[in-house]
Parts: C-alpha cells; structure tokens; sequence
C-alpha cells in the first residue's frame, strides 16, 4: 500500500465537505449581516467556510498529515473531518456526521473511478484545492495558508513515478470498495446503479498520451510496420485532450473534483448501515497508530477555534426529530435525506465539551512517552466517546 494517500484523502474529503456545507448554507442564507438574532448569514457563511479553511491547512497538521503513512479507517477519518468542521461556529450531531461523511466518500470514490491517469489524482485535488482558494479568497492569510500546502503537495508528489501513481491508486481503491450508498445527483445523471454501484461509460477522451483503441500494428524485426489490423473497441473513443496545469495556479483541463452541487439540486441519499470495509469487532492493527496522529491533530487545533462564548448554529441532515432518532437508534435500514436543516441555536455545552476532549487528547500525546502500550487502549475507549 502506498504511504502517500492519506494528505490527497484528506485534502479532498476537506473538499467535498466544504461543497456540501457551502452549498445549503446559502440555500439557509436570509440575512446579509448579523442583525437578525438566530438566522443564518452571510457572514456567517464566510466565517464557517474560513475557520474550517484555516485549521485545515494549518502548518502543523500538514507537516504532520504530509509525513509517509499508512492510510487510516474511516472511522478515524471521520472522527477527524467531524473534529475539522466543529472548529467553526457549526456544529453537526453524529448522525448527520454519518451523512456528511457518506456523501463525501462518494463524490471523491466517483472521481477517483473516473480518472483517465493514476497521476491525474494531483488534477482532481488541484481542483479541489483551487475552488477552496476561492471560499477564502476574501481572508488573505488562510489563503497564503492554502497556497503553502499545494506548494508542498507539489514538491512531494511531483517526483513520484507511473508506479508510485499506480500503487496510490490502487491504495484509494481498497479504501473505496465497500463504500455503496446512493446519491439522488448520481441516480439522475445515471452514472450510479439503485444498488450503489457506478456505472462507467465505454466513450470519450482517452487520456493524455494514449491512443484510440481499434488498431493492430504489426511490426518487423527492424521496427518497420508491415501491416495493420482494425477491430471493434466495444466503445466510441476520441483523441486525448491535452494535458491539465500542475502548477499553483493554472487551468486543470480534467473537472473531476469541481463544485457538482448546486442550489437547484439538494443531495438526496439512501444509506445502508453495512457500508465499513473492516467490522468494529475486528482488530485494527493501525488503531494505536491512527489514534496518536488524533491526538497530534487534537493538539494542533487548539480551542481558540472553539466558540463557547458565542452562539453556535447546529447542522442537522434529517428531515424531523424522529428521523434522527430512528437513525441513531439503528432502527433503520434505509433513510431518505432530502435536504439539510440549519437551526441556529446557543450552543455553549456542546462547545465545552468539545474543548474538554481536544484538552484529554494533548494530555494523552504529553504523557505518551511516559506510559506503556495500554495507553493505545485508553485512547480506543475515548474515541467511543466521541
């Protein structure tokens, strides 16, 4: 398994996730300043999108997330984009959390399935990158945030070889596999089956450097062709385009990994419970590993980002109370989620909370050195708590 997946799994998830919040906080937008007491805003929007930005490519969590390491479970991915989007005013309650990480999953496992090249995967977190770029562009110190992170991505990735490309690729692949909950804009366009599963057109662009397939070229011992053969490609196929920027800045040409939502077309999914590659009851060899780069990035996100004093807006992706209920008890097989709720509402336990587990997460990594093995079991056991 390559030991360079996990910063582009992240950065694109990041990605994904700030599409999605971005999107339906301006379908929730009503008020352009903060005058109106409980109502979403604009500025409001903007301050989201900018502390999630921030803490996001912050220097310390890149330099740590860039160092070469196995890629983690998605449990523990999902505890750190949860850990992500609530250093912002939002605040989202576990089952929508499950929502949010399923729709992301989804959207970057489709463009990872769509990639003409294995080195094409730098174009779609590019793209990802650059409409992050955009959210922020009004705050100029978390975008020379963003621009610093593509630098690195650029001096680590750049050297990397078709194999090494290859080997990323088939990393992203396994942690994809299991992964099958229905998207409505999937279902549509009809690039996605009712079971989850992606269909794949047999047309287009072939990627940049190949050529049309349907042709047999027979060769001398010399080099020189002697005769040619044509056959059905089972597809209808066209000349490459050229070859996307992967500079800081540049067009992409690929639009895999771009803003796919709109206001027009509010995200609809039917999740399936069975959705985890590895059971819970199945012991994770990486668990003592994924949960110390936890407590590291619990530490590097320090709790001025947590607003306690202030009131916090809640996220919620169920259309009612007892939907929620329903999902969290586990009553429920399939979910219908037609859009999501913004409810704006003083939040100052939940943040306290918040700010008491990133504090139990830098005590743990302090004391680490100190203790014995068991204290990876600790840390498990607080990650339940979670």
């Amino acid at each position: 398994m390559s030991t360079r997946t996990l910063p582009l799994v992240f950065i694109n998830l990041g990605g994904e996730m700030l599409y999605i919040l971005d999107q339906r906080l301006q379908a929730q937008n009503t008020s352009v300043d903060n005058s109106e007491k409980g109502v979403w805003s604009e500025n409001d929007r903007k301050r989201v999108m900018s502390d999630i930005v921030g803490t996001m490519f912050s220097k310390a969590f890149m330099d740590e997330l860039l160092k070469p390491q196995q890629l983690y479970s998605h449990r523990t991915m999902k505890t750190v984009l949860t850990r992500l989007a609530h250093t912002s005013i939002m605040r989202l309650n576990p089952a929508s959390m499950e929502k949010l990480y399923e729709l992301m999953v989804m959207a970057f496992k489709y463009q990872v399935y769509l990639c003409p090249r294995p080195k094409d995967l730098l174009l779609i977190t590019y793209n990802h990158m650059d409409a992050i770029r955009e959210f922020v562009r009004d705050t100029p110190a978390v975008a020379n945030q963003v621009d610093e992170t593509h630098r690195k991505l650029i001096e680590v990735y750049s050297p990397l070889s078709e194999g090494e490309f290859q080997l990323l690729r088939q990393t992203l692949l396994v942690f994809f596999q299991d992964m099958h909950v229905r998207v409505s804009l999937f279902l549509k366009n009809q690039i996605q089956k009712p079971n989850g599963r992606f269909t794949l057109t047999m047309s287009g662009p072939v990627p940049h450097g190949g050529e049309v397939p349907g042709l047999i070229r027979l060769l001398d011992v010399k080099g020189r062709e002697v005769s040619r053969h044509e056959f059905p490609s089972g597809g209808s196929y066209s000349s490459a385009v050229r070859e996307g920027s992967f500079d800081l800045h540049g067009d992409r040409v690929l639009r895999l990994g771009v803003n796919m939502y709109t206001m027009n077309y509010p995200e609809e999914t039917h999740t399936s419970r069975n959705i985890c590659a590895q059971p819970d009851d199945v012991p994770n060899l990486l668990a003592k590993e994924e949960l110390n780069l936890l407590a590291r990035i619990m530490g590097s996100m320090k709790t001025e980002h947590v607003h306690s004093a202030e009131g916090s807006f809640r996220l919620n992706l169920f259309a009612s109370d007892q939907e929620e209920e329903e999902a969290q008890g586990g009553a429920w097989t399939c979910v219908n989620v037609s859009f999501l709720c913004v409810c704006g509402v003083q939040d100052e336990q939940a943040a306290a909370e918040l700010a008491r587990i990133a504090g139990q997460f830098a005590e743990e990594e302090v004391r680490h050195e100190e203790q014995s093995s068991s204290k990876g079991d600790e840390l498990l056991a607080m990650m339940d708590d979670l």
